[in-house]
């Protein structure tokens, strides 16, 4: 069509993909940004042949959410994007470890795969315990949900990097408790055990127990991704915002089921808005056919029905619903945790010089949030916390007044 150069965009992920579209003249040029913030050397790591190495990007638009909301950027699968100069984390390189002490890594979810990987990188002896069969934790469970397989990204590129460790050893279908742990002869324990979905629809509306939640006819995310439907008509009440209410009202509706989606916020899945998909969600949803609606709070569930109250008028109506799914909020899964740490004597005869929470068990967030508190943890090992401030800072002081000529300082402990 022309011979000019043709640069193109379209979040290429797959270098196959990619290296294809240029050999074969459809493009000259691939902008590729968000697969860049995943892994910043993509294009060297398609030359030399390593793409098992390649961080590839999930598409989740958490980076995007950054500039929306005003926050530092994060990258669900690159935690050190953001931090490369203000805490110093090269995206492909950790110091390495002078220390010969093992870690016990509880919980192969986000946050443990992550823990393990980095400090496998870094030379140390991991043990990585995961209570069940698969790896992946929560991911392992959210991938199958409608239009978001790509998260399974997530697990698989840090399963196949502990893969290449010899100093990582992973433990499938082995569930702990504070005795094996006492007995497994790491001398530090990291705790990821994830969270899990409450029922009783406590979260950012309701600051108590609804009314009847304790009916066996109302279910958490937790028993759709089981594959535990719901009886008809459904009503999913979504106080979380994020993409999960969304999702799993897509699944139920092309499950067949009648599904009515109820939220306090103005529209679904609201919080989307700073990832740019709240509004593919919502048309998706209503070309299902699932009611959508907004501003309205789920004060009470009865037998064969819900209660509802608008938000700003707190008029009162009744939903007709034989399953009730809620997405509110969640709950630490830190039960192990708090076994160890309640017998100091225990960890010390047992040679454990100390035990931490990573991720969702320590506070239940993003993914991204929860691969980033794996990373940090790994690498901030050796870091002691002073007065200091532990990572770069700006400078914002007139020259005149200073005689300093950077105008940046960088203060670690």
């Amino acid at each position: 069509m022309t011979r000019k150069p043709v640069v193109g965009v379209g979040r290429y992920t797959s270098p196959d993909a990619t290296v294809s579209a240029i050999r074969r003249g459809v493009m000259d040029m691939i902008g590729a940004a968000r697969p860049s913030i995943a892994d910043p050397f993509l294009p060297r790591k398609i030359e030399e042949g390593r793409l098992d190495d390649i961080r590839e990007c999930i598409g989740c638009n958490i980076c995007v959410s950054g500039e929306v909301i005003g926050a530092p950027m994060r990258c669900t699968q690159n935690p050190t994007m953001g931090e490369e100069w203000r805490c110093g984390w090269h995206p492909e390189s950790i110091p390495a470890r002078r220390s010969k002490e093992s870690f016990l890594v509880v919980g192969a979810g986000p946050a443990g795969l992550e823990a393990a990987r980095a400090l496998g990188q870094r030379g140390a002896r991991v043990i990585l315990a995961e209570a069940r069969d698969a790896l992946g934790g929560r991911v392992a469970d959210e991938y199958r949900l409608p239009g978001i397989a790509a998260w399974a990204r997530v697990r698989d590129w840090r399963v196949g990097q502990i893969d290449k460790m010899r100093n990582v050893e992973v433990f499938k279908a082995r569930r702990m408790a504070a005795a094996d742990v006492l007995g497994f002869g790491a001398a530090r324990v990291v705790i990821a055990t994830g969270s899990r979905w409450r029922s009783d629809g406590f979260g950012r509306t309701n600051r108590t127990a609804i009314p009847g939640t304790d009916r066996p006819n109302v279910h958490t995310p937790h028993d759709i991704m089981a594959d535990v439907l719901p009886a008809d008509p459904v009503v999913i009440f979504d106080d979380d915002h994020y993409y999960m209410g969304g999702v799993l009202a897509e699944a139920l509706r092309v499950a067949g089921r009648q599904v009515t989606l109820v939220t306090p916020a103005a529209l679904a899945s609201i919080w989307t808005e700073a990832t740019l998909e709240q509004w593919r969600i919502q048309k998706r949803l209503l070309e299902l056919g699932v009611d959508v609606i907004a501003s309205h709070n789920l004060i009470a569930v009865n037998d064969g029905a819900v209660e509802l109250a608008c938000q700003f008028t707190e008029r009162r109506r009744t939903l007709p619903a034989a399953g009730i799914v809620m997405v509110t909020s969640r709950l630490p899964d830190d039960a192990l945790y708090e076994d160890l740490v309640a017998d100091d004597r225990a960890l010390a005869d047992a040679g454990i010089a100390d035990v931490s929470r990573v991720g969702d068990c320590l506070a239940p967030g993003t993914i991204a949030a929860a691969v980033h508190a794996g990373h940090r943890f790994a690498r901030e090992l050796t870091l002691a916390l002073g007065d200091a401030v532990p990572f770069a800072v700006e400078s914002i002081v007139p020259r005149i007044l200073t005689k300093r000529r950077a105008p940046m300082e960088r203060r670690t402990a």
